[in-house]
């Protein structure tokens, strides 16, 4: 098969070497040359977007994650069979599927035909991302999605939880995403709003993404565009 890895906290984010591990090294990266998190499915088509070859399996592309699928898909691997897109450092849960552009790499991907799986490692703070764990459930989820059909349209969104050490293993639980809205609060100071809503304090609906996640368990949510 081939393999296209991106994501949008960069191509040189921890998260996207994870994901490259837990693939055993396969694959392509085409990823952003700079951070690109919260762009959603900004796509340019005002401007060239300038790619650097770095290695025969590795393009930084200056331009967003939806622009990285494009280029990988049109461009670089035609016969591309999966596009992956993180680990993002934070969760993409519920919502969050609209903002985030690890996700709208694999919806691009998907409106092109190829199926795709977002990654993303939700951040329990204080705690720190044990990359190393992330790859070891990150192979789990891959083995048990590589199995399942995945009709035209769709894409595959998972969130890894952020567990104390000591922690029961996870469990991969299907679910449905959360249609809750995220935190929005603002602290005023004259014409300036700055954001502070605390991704933690969201409604976890039971049985929903956020709600795994959040219990410790690794939500797998499927997405049809």
């Amino acid at each position: 098969m081939t393999f296209i890895l991106t994501n949008d906290d960069g191509i040189d984010a921890p998260g996207i070497r994870a994901l490259s591990k837990a693939l055993g090294g396969q694959g392509i990266i085409v990823a952003p040359k700079e951070p690109h998190s919260g762009c959603g499915h900004q796509v340019t088509t005002h401007k060239p977007i300038h790619l650097d070859k770095r290695s025969p399996t590795e393009y930084a592309v200056d331009g967003t994650p939806a622009d990285c699928t494009r280029i990988a898909l049109k461009h670089l691997e035609t016969e591309t069979k999966w596009v992956l897109s993180g680990i993002n450092a934070g969760g993409n849960l519920g919502v969050d599927v609209y903002i985030s552009g690890t996700v709208a790499a694999v919806r691009e991907a998907a409106m092109h035909g190829v199926p795709g799986i977002a990654i993303s490692h939700w951040i329990k703070r204080p705690l720190i991302i044990d990359w190393e764990l992330a790859t070891k459930w990150t192979e789990r989820v891959l083995e048990t999605l590589w199995n399942i059909p995945l009709n035209p349209g769709s894409f595959w969104n998972v969130n890894l939880p952020h567990l104390e050490i000591g922690s029961p293993e996870p469990e991969i639980v299907f679910c449905e995403g959360s249609i809750h809205p995220l935190p929005v609060d603002y602290r005023v100071e004259r014409d300036y709003f700055y954001y502070y809503g605390e991704y933690a304090k969201r409604q976890r609906a039971e049985g929903t993404d956020v709600d795994v996640c959040f219990s410790g368990n690794i939500a797998v949510t499927l997405i049809k565009l």
